[in-house]
C-alpha cells in the first residue's frame, strides 16, 4: 500500500497566539486613538516607540505635520481669504458710491475705499452743532437713508468721532474725548435704537483733537478735523462667530 503522505503542519501554535495579541494591540490603540484629541507631537513620539521592536515596524516615519506642500496650500488659502475680502469690500464701496448718488447724499458724506474697509466721511456741521452731541433734525434724515444700506452688511462697523484742537471744558465735555466719543455714540444709538441694527457689529471710538487731517491754523482745516467716520471694515462678525443674526 502507498505510505500516506505527512501532512503539513503549518506555522507553530505560538504564530497563532502571537497574531492575536498584535491585531488585539492594534485595535486598543486604534480606540485609544478615536476616543481622544491627539496632540500630533506626542502621538508621533508614540509611534516611533513602537519602530524596530517588531510592532506596527514598516519601516517608515511618522509624516511631518508641517510638510512644505501643506505651509504652501496653507498660505494659498490665505492669500485666496484676502483677495475675496478685497472683492467683496470693492462692491460694497461701489454700492454705496451708487447708493449716495442716488439719493443726492454726496454733498455730505464721502466715500473711501482702502485696504481695510470702506469709510463714510460725514461733515460735523451735516451731524452736530458746534460743542453739542445732540443730533440735528436733517441729521436724523440722513442717518435713517445709511441705516437702510448698513442694516444688510455683515461687516463689522465702527464710528469715530473726531475734533479740532479747539479745548471744550463744559461739565458735560470736560475735554475734546468726551465730546468725540459722545458723537460717534449717539450715531449709533440712533442706528440701533431707532432702527433696530444689531448692536454688537458696532464699535465706538472717540479720538478727540489727536487724529487731524488737516492743519488746526485755519478755520478751513478745522472744519475738515470735526467729523465723523463710519468704517465698514472688512470683519464678518458673524462669520467669525462674534456675534448671533
Amino acid at each position: 500500500m502507498p505510505r500516506d503522505k505527512k501532512k503539513d503542519e503549518g506555522a507553530p501554535a505560538w504564530m497563532v497566539t502571537y497574531s492575536d495579541l498584535m491585531t488585539l494591540l492594534l485595535v486598543f490603540f486604534v480606540l485609544i486613538y478615536s476616543f481622544s484629541i491627539v496632540d500630533v507631537q506626542k502621538f508621533k513620539a508614540f509611534m516611533a516607540s513602537f519602530q524596530g521592536v517588531g510592532i506596527l515596524d514598516t519601516g517608515a516615519q511618522p509624516l511631518d505635520n508641517n510638510s512644505p506642500n501643506q505651509n504652501e496650500s496653507m498660505e494659498i488659502e490665505h492669500e485666496i481669504g484676502d483677495i475675496s475680502k478685497g472683492a467683496k469690500l470693492l462692491e460694497v464701496y461701489s454700492v454705496i458710491e451708487t447708493f449716495l448718488t442716488e439719493n443726492g447724499l454726496e454733498e455730505f458724506i464721502a466715500a473711501s475705499y482702502e485696504e481695510q474697509g470702506v469709510t463714510l466721511d460725514i461733515k460735523e456741521k451735516v451731524l452736530f452743532d458746534s460743542g453739542k452731541a445732540d443730533l440735528k433734525p436733517g441729521a436724523e434724515v440722513i442717518l435713517a437713508q445709511l441705516a437702510t444700506l448698513l442694516d444688510d452688511l455683515p461687516n463689522q462697523i465702527t464710528v469715530e468721532g473726531h475734533t479740532d484742537n479747539r479745548p471744550i471744558t463744559t461739565l458735560q465735555f470736560p475735554s475734546n474725548w468726551e465730546l468725540s466719543a459722545a458723537r460717534s455714540a449717539r450715531v449709533v444709538r440712533f442706528f440701533v435704537e431707532r432702527h433696530g441694527m444689531d448692536a454688537h457689529k458696532f464699535v465706538v471710538v472717540g479720538f478727540g483733537q489727536f487724529n487731524p487731517i488737516a492743519s488746526n491754523k485755519n478755520e478751513e482745516g478745522r472744519a475738515k478735523n470735526r467729523r465723523v467716520l463710519i468704517v465698514i471694515n472688512s470683519q464678518d462678525i458673524y462669520a467669525s462667530g462674534g456675534a448671533e443674526k
